[in-house]
C-alpha cells in the first residue's frame, strides 16, 4: 500500500462495518472493531477473514487509514482496537507535527532521567522511524514482535513526555495525557509478552 495524504473521517464508516457485522449496535460495532484489529495485527486464518482483509485494506486504501481508526477509539487498551487507536493517535500527532515531535523527543532524549525510563529498549524509535513502525502495523506489516511495537511506541512517548515536562509552554495536562498513552502501551506490550493481550 502507498504512502497517502490524512482524510478526514467520513460519515459512512459505521456503515461499511454494517455491511459483515450485522448493523450499528455498539456490541457489535465493538466486536468488529476487535476482528479489524486482530486481522491486521495477528493475520487471517483463511475463509472469510481473508475476504475482510481485503475489505479492510482496500478500504484504508481508498478512503485512509481514518476510517478504519475511528472505530477503534472507544476501545479499552488492554485490547488490540485500543492498542491500534492508541498507536494511531501517536502516528496522527506525529505526521501532524514533525518539527514539534522532534523539538519535544530530542529535548527528553537529553535528560538523565530517561535512561533509567528506557530500561529494556535498547534504542528508542525517533519521530521518522516511529511513523514508518506504526504506518506498518496500521497496514497489516507487521514486520517484527507487536510486543515489541508497542514497547518502542511506549518508550518514544515516553521520552516525549519528559520532553514536554521540560518546557515552559507546555501544559501539564499535554504531559500528562502522553504519560498515559506511554503507560497504555507499555502495559499492553507486557501483556502481549505474556500471551494476554485481548
Amino acid at each position: 500500500m502507498t504512502d497517502r495524504p490524512h482524510h478526514r473521517p467520513l460519515a459512512r464508516w459505521s456503515g461499511y462495518f454494517e455491511d459483515f457485522e450485522g448493523g450499528a449496535d455498539p456490541a457489535l460495532m465493538a466486536e468488529a472493531a476487535e476482528r479489524a484489529a486482530e486481522i491486521l495485527v495477528r493475520g487471517t486464518s483463511g475463509g472469510a477473514d481473508d475476504d475482510v482483509a481485503e475489505r479492510l485494506v482496500g478500504l484504508a486504501e481508498a478512503e485512509g487509514l481514518e476510517v478504519i481508526a475511528e472505530v477503534w477509539s472507544g476501545a479499552a487498551p488492554e485490547t488490540l482496537a485500543g492498542c491500534l487507536w492508541r498507536l494511531f493517535v501517536l502516528r496522527s500527532w506525529v505526521h501532524a507535527d514533525p518539527i514539534g515531535v522532534a523539538a519535544q523527543f530530542d529535548a527528553g532524549r537529553a535528560s538523565a532521567e530517561v535512561a533509567e525510563v528506557l530500561a529494556g529498549v535498547a534504542e528508542p524509535p525517533g519521530p521518522a522511524e516511529l511513523k514508518t513502525m506504526i504506518d506498518q502495523v496500521l497496514r497489516g506489516i507487521v514486520s517484527s514482535d507487536f510486543a515489541d511495537v508497542l514497547l518502542r511506541a511506549a518508550a518514544f512517548a515516553r521520552v516525549v513526555a519528559t520532553g514536554r515536562a521540560g518546557q515552559p509552554d507546555v501544559a501539564v495536562d499535554d504531559v500528562r495525557r502522553m504519560l498515559r498513552l506511554a503507560e497504555n502501551l507499555e502495559a499492553a506490550g507486557h501483556l502481549e509478552l505474556a500471551g494476554r493481550l485481548g
